[in-house]
């Protein structure tokens, strides 16, 4: 079993609080105290599960560059004011940076039981596939 230490504890609580502050900063008609509040817990808490410098080595990949800019740029939009238009640029560069993780996240939901068969169904399973990076001939 993986082991944690006490700062990756404190990370993983602070991330997800700041998923939680992300959340309820969009469902309350996308509150830029909220959302900002979350963008920054969410960074500090990824830099404490990883720490520093994996989390820079991470983000400032050469083919995640574009991402990255995307991300952190959406974020300032943000912090500037423009919560919509800062969340809509924060989401184009999270799916391009972290879009090598969606086909081994949508294998590993795929093995969940209930979830699993919910993945299965007509109108889903294109889209599994799709972020999974199969073609629609491997799914019969």
């Amino acid at each position: 079993m993986i082991s944690i230490n006490d700062n990756q504890k404190i990370g993983i609580a602070i991330s997800g609080f700041g998923m939680l502050f992300l959340f309820l900063g969009m469902i309350l008609f996308f509150d830029k105290g909220l959302l900002a509040m979350g963008n920054i817990m969410f960074l500090c808490g990824l830099a404490l599960i990883i720490g520093l410098e994996r989390t820079f080595r991470f983000f400032f990949q050469r083919q995640k560059l574009k991402g990255t800019v995307a991300f952190f740029g959406g974020i300032l939009v943000v912090l500037l004011g423009f919560p919509f238009t800062g969340m809509c640029i924060e989401s184009y560069g999270f799916f391009i940076i972290f879009s090598g993780f969606f086909p081994v996240a949508v294998n590993f939901i795929r093995r969940i039981p209930v979830i699993g068969n919910l993945l299965n169904l007509p109108g889903i399973s294109h889209v599994a596939a799709k972020l999974e990076g199969q073609s629609s001939e491997q799914l019969q």
